[in-house]
């Protein structure tokens, strides 16, 4: 693959997680004034007009029934189970240590990859993963002093997430992601629709209010286009790493706009997520030069 092409996917992946982090940070805004349903139902209205349009645009649309696969609807579930509890974390702690937590999401789906899939992962990468999550333990901080609901939420967070990225593999490739983007933005407004009132009612909006939930909506369609964008360009071994740029943006937000500031156990858990990830990166890559050389004409078997 040529430099260029690496370089257009690291900046399309620096452009999905300023997309994804400036989201965040407009939707902790707002925390203070609606509850997590009607954010979702607000936003998700927003984000299913955007992402119908851009489907019927590309002719991506199929038939609904899709949702009734298994792997889809589990895929759709997991998605706003993330949702759900990312959203509520976001108005409980701070920007910068929800997204550093966040970051353990690639070595989730590695270890969820290994599980239920039967991906090989060699004894160094297993490694790699418990020091990943250690990191994140230290930003947990067990105990009275550090640990709470909201943080255990982004833990929880991240398991559905990684729930959706595996179920992501396993769906059928001919499946435009469009037409998925379709179907999950509509349930995820529908679920809003329905935790309104448990999680509080329906609180008055402001044209502010609702200008910010427009504007985080078309922030989360940029983000997922340009992680895609950015996976198609460069080579992930590449590609993948820039994905912490987005802890360069919550942090620098969370100072800025949320008197937010970074403590010690922050920062020491973000630099062993970091450096763990870097390193399943780079052994996966390794893994997959060596069997790309393997099956290669002439190669020892």
């Amino acid at each position: 693959m040529q430099p260029t092409a690496n370089f257009r996917g690291a900046i399309f992946m620096c452009l999905a997680m300023a997309g994804f982090t400036c989201n965040d940070a407009l939707i902790k805004s707002v925390t203070g004034v609606m509850n997590a349903g009607q954010i979702m139902l607000v936003r998700g209205f927003f984000t299913s007009v955007l992402v119908l349009l851009l489907a019927r645009h590309f002719g991506a649309m199929r038939s609904f029934r899709l949702v009734l696969s298994p792997v889809v609807a589990l895929r759709i579930a997991a998605e706003v189970g993330a949702s759900i509890s990312y959203i509520y974390a976001l108005g409980q702690i701070p920007l910068a240590n929800a997204s550093a937590i966040l970051q353990a999401l690639p070595l989730a789906v590695t270890l969820g990859a290994a599980l239920f899939l039967g991906d090989p992962v060699g004894w160094r990468r297993w490694l790699a993963i418990l020091i990943g999550f250690a990191g994140v333990l230290i930003i947990l901080r067990p105990g009275p002093d550090g640990f709470t609901a909201a943080a255990l939420s982004v833990v929880v967070s991240v398991v559905f997430a990684a729930i959706r990225d595996l179920c992501t593999r396993q769906i059928d490739p001919a499946v435009p992601s469009l037409f998925i983007s379709v179907i999950t933005a509509i349930v995820i407004t529908m679920t809003g629709a329905v935790l309104i009132v448990p999680l509080g009612g329906w609180q008055p909006m402001t044209m502010t209010s609702i200008g910010i939930l427009a504007g985080a909506s078309l922030l989360l369609l940029v983000g997922y286009q340009c992680i895609v964008l950015a996976m198609r360009n460069g080579e992930i071994a590449i590609v993948a790493p820039f994905r912490y740029t987005s802890l360069i943006w919550s942090i620098s937000i969370g100072i800025l706009f949320f008197s937010e500031e970074p403590d010690v156990w922050m920062v020491t858990g973000v630099a062993i997520i970091i450096a763990s990830g870097l390193y399943t990166f780079a052994r996966e890559n390794k893994r997959r030069m060596v069997l790309a050389q393997q099956s290669e004409p002439g190669s020892p078997k």
